[in-house]
């Protein structure tokens, strides 16, 4: 590549040679990274007046940076974790810029000092067992998409997959042997088994029988055949939260997200006294210190814990110090 301070081609490069033959990121990493710099080039268009293919690497400075970031805040009404993930993309394409225009140095410099915000990190949402039911009972198990639906939401609930590795899912990933168990890819390209309980296992026997398709397709198809969406997997979750709303209030203040189901899994888990190493194995997390979160979340373990606290029947003397200093 020719070393230019046009952002075109190191842009292109940046996709193509770095992320995409180097680091060999998923295809996940590679769209949030398109659609991070598809706002930045639209956003850039509007303010410099400049097409996209026109744009200089020095035209995206650090005060420019900033301001496509307010926008992301205050125009677009995104969160901090959104505006640093677009931030942390940035980053990454600066770093690449580095090694391709050292005489750009000072304005690539002054990008890579821009910070990520900090945010408040709320208590994680997860459902009540009763909450559970409620959405499980919502699908019309009558029609072909109501039992679809129904098996999709157990597999859910039961492995805490992530939305993404539900739609992978194929149905030469699931192994209904002696040991029923689910093939997924993670994160990080890191492939994991899930165990599934023999309720769960008879069910997807009974799907796959229905499916009746000798290819190696999704598990759970679209009506068309296609590879269901994340789109699509949070709308039919919303619906059905909606439908059993209705019969449990508390879910009428709930988001649910295909990522509270996860979370949903994991606290169960915990409240069964599963290890938490054991439970970072089962969720794909990197560090088994991401699933402290759910130790946060989880009242009912510090009520347990305060129950085994109660005072004892010992008097009480307020302490009065017998010093100046100590009275001080």
């Amino acid at each position: 590549m020719k070393a230019t301070g046009t952002l075109a081609p190191l842009l292109e490069a940046f996709f193509t040679e770095r992320l995409q033959a180097q680091r060999k990121v998923s295809g996940n990493t590679v769209a949030a990274y398109r659609d991070a710099f598809r706002l930045l080039l639209r956003y850039a268009q509007q303010k410099l007046a400049k097409d996209p293919c026109a744009l200089m690497l020095a035209d995206l400075d650090a005060p420019f940076i900033t301001g496509f970031l307010d926008h992301l805040e205050k125009d677009r009404k995104n969160g901090a974790r959104t505006r640093n993930a677009r931030l942390a993309a940035i980053h990454s394409f600066f770093h690449y810029a580095s090694f391709h225009l050292p005489e750009q140095s000072a304005v690539i410099q002054r990008v890579l000092a821009i910070p990520n915000k900090r945010y408040e990190r709320k208590l994680i949402a997860f459902l009540s067992e009763g909450e559970v039911d409620a959405i499980l009972a919502a699908p019309d198990r009558a029609t072909w998409l109501g039992r679809r639906d129904y098996a999709l939401l157990i597999v859910m609930i039961q492995t805490g997959l992530r939305v993404s590795e539900m739609t992978g899912l194929r149905c030469s990933d699931l192994s209904l042997d002696a040991s029923p168990h689910l093939r997924c890819r993670g994160k990080g390209r890191k492939e994991r088994c899930v165990p599934l309980t023999k309720s769960t296992a008879a069910l997807l026997r009974s799907w796959l029988r229905e499916r009746d398709t000798e290819d190696d397709g999704a598990l759970f198809p679209a009506r068309q055949g296609t590879v269901l969406s994340r789109d699509a997997i949070a709308f039919l979750l919303a619906k059905y939260t909606k439908a059993a709303a209705g019969l449990v209030a508390s879910l009428k203040k709930k988001r649910v997200t295909p990522h509270v189901l996860r979370h949903t899994t994991a606290v169960r888990l915990l409240q069964a006294g599963v290890d938490r190493t054991v439970i970072a194995l089962w969720l794909g997390h990197e560090s088994v210190e991401t699933t402290q979160i759910y130790l946060d979340a989880d009242l009912s373990m510090r009520e347990k814990a305060l129950a085994k606290t109660a005072p004892g029947k010992a008097s009480r003397v307020r302490f009065r110090p017998d010093d100046r200093l100590l009275t001080f």
